[in-house]
């Protein structure tokens, strides 16, 4: 889905784009019901106390003097995000977790690769993946308030262990994001609802037939998982019950 410069079309096109993906799965009335569900949620969250428990993961940001938690995300993007994927950062330890399994079981050299984050919010999965070699780091993110935050992190991030200073954050849709012919690593953090993660493996699927190299995709919270298993261009090479690492390799 597309970024748009107008908020209440973008909430209305999110819920209606939920109840049809709940009603294609479980009816009408279920449906119906799990959108309800899904507001009530939403306004439990806007209380005051879980307003607080959303700066609670703020060491991160303390140290690299960034803002990518998730208590600073104003409503309206909360709103849309409750539809798709809510906005929430990855742990700096599950992180690297996944990269060194990746690694280890693939046995790559980072260099070679371009690293895309698919839902990138405000951008810390890219300020960690730079403390490794990739050839480029490139976040793409639909929500341009996201966006301008994660631009606003890139600029400001000093580390001593960066050791890639190519990245970039664009506002853009996801699923359709034309992914560079390279080598890529692809990270989600569950960013899309079950369509709109179809269409991302459809864009990765097309991408491989035009363009043959090695695709690994690190699924984080891997809800639709059997999405990406269904696709005869990936197969599941590792993982934990909190992600999944696929690849195109033969």
């Amino acid at each position: 889905m597309g970024p748009s410069t107008s908020n209440p079309p973008r909430i209305l096109s999110a819920a209606r784009q939920y109840w049809v993906d709940q009603a294609s799965r479980s009816g009408p009335l279920s449906a119906t019901k799990r959108l309800l569900g899904t507001l009530w949620e939403f306004a439990r969250d806007s209380t005051p106390e879980r307003r607080r428990q959303r700066y609670g993961d703020a060491d991160y940001d303390w140290e690299h003097r960034v803002n990518t938690t998730s208590g600073a995300v104003g409503w309206r993007d909360r709103l849309v995000g409750s539809f798709h994927s809510a906005y929430q950062p990855t742990e700096p330890a599950a992180f690297r977790e996944m990269l060194d399994n990746l690694q280890q079981r693939a046995n790559l050299n980072f260099a070679e690769f371009v690293f895309v984050d698919l839902g990138s919010g405000k951008g810390r999965t890219l300020l960690m993946a730079s403390d490794y070699p990739f050839q480029r780091i490139i976040g793409v993110e639909f929500l341009p308030s996201l966006n301008r935050i994660a631009e606003q992190n890139l600029a400001q991030y000093k580390s001593d262990s960066q050791r890639c200073f190519a990245i970039e954050s664009v506002c853009a849709d996801a699923t359709t994001f034309s992914l560079p012919v390279a080598p890529l690593i692809i990270y989600l953090f569950n960013p899309f609802p079950e369509s709109g993660l179809r269409l991302a493996v459809s864009n990765m699927e097309m991408s491989l037939d035009q363009n043959p190299r090695p695709i690994y995709v690190l699924y984080h919270n891997p809800e639709q998982e059997h999405v990406l298993a269904e696709s005869a261009h990936f197969k599941k090479i590792g993982g934990t019950r909190q992600y999944s690492i696929f690849s195109s390799a033969d």
